[in-house]
């Protein structure tokens, strides 16, 4: 789709493919081709499940840091939303989204990571949040989805220090959720997402959006949101088939419809 992002579609699982060496640098024009890479897999019906990769060596380094040192604070003020709305676009797509993490995953590209439903990691992979050591703080994301998903005390030992965790401390404080050898991390990830590839699209997407809107609302509106989206679904062929397949004891086939 573009000159260092594109997305690959087969079997129903698309792969959004990061390819700017030596480090897959999130550069403004990269960040921009994620964004529409994103947008498409969303938009597309053949598309039922996503990986992020950015290949064999390296997922993503973090942000072009030469793109820093002239910027001025009228352009970030301008650019920084862009910037988290990249990340973003990768979060709201509505189906099962994994990153598969080889190499470095720092910066913005663990904060992309962060905005995928799984992270499958190398055993070699390390990852963290730097910006501190550049004088800044994450900027898409970062604080933010990083802490609910370890919780703020451990989110702020990462932040305020900068340091990288490794694939095993990563699996033990919950930020990756499975370590495998670096041959095997794309891979696993198609493995796991092919259960998906035949599910029940629109109860899919409705179990994400319940549980992702939910995360930023009291109890009273998350079980509202809840309700809404379960009622919904009472209008889909695939719940018809699945309650019907439940009875008759046999495998639903789905639709997506």
């Amino acid at each position: 789709m573009g000159e260092f992002v594109r997305l690959e579609i087969a079997d129903g699982i698309g792969t959004i493919r990061l390819e700017r060496p030596p480090m897959n640098a999130l550069n403004t024009q990269v960040q921009e081709e994620l964004w529409a890479a994103a947008t498409a897999a969303a938009g597309d019906d053949a598309v039922r499940a996503v990986v992020v990769w950015g290949g064999e060596r390296v997922f993503a380094a973090g942000a072009d840091i030469t793109e820093f040192t002239t910027v001025s604070y009228q352009h970030m003020v301008a650019r920084a939303a862009a910037l988290s709305g990249a990340f973003d676009t990768v979060a709201r797509i509505p189906k099962p989204v994994v990153a598969a993490i080889t190499g470095l995953a720092l910066g913005g590209g663990c904060e992309l990571a962060l905005a995928c439903d799984w992270r499958v990691v190398a055993e070699d992979a390390k990852l963290g949040q730097p910006e501190i050591k550049l004088g800044i703080i994450p900027g898409a994301g970062g604080t933010q989805r990083l802490a609910r998903l370890i919780g703020p005390a451990r989110a702020k030992e990462l932040i305020f220090s900068g340091r990288m965790v490794d694939a095993e401390e990563a699996l033990r404080i919950g930020l990756a959720d499975r370590v495998v050898p670096a041959d095997r991390v794309h891979a696993t990830a198609l493995d796991l997402l092919r259960p998906y590839v035949t599910g029940p699209a629109l109860a899919l997407r409705a179990a994400k959006q319940a549980i992702d809107a939910g995360l930023s609302m009291d109890l009273a509106a998350g079980l509202a949101l809840e309700s809404h989206l379960f009622a919904g679904l009472f209008a889909t062929d695939d719940r018809v088939e699945g309650t019907t397949a439940f009875v008759e004891k046999r495998k639903p086939k789905f639709t997506g419809r």
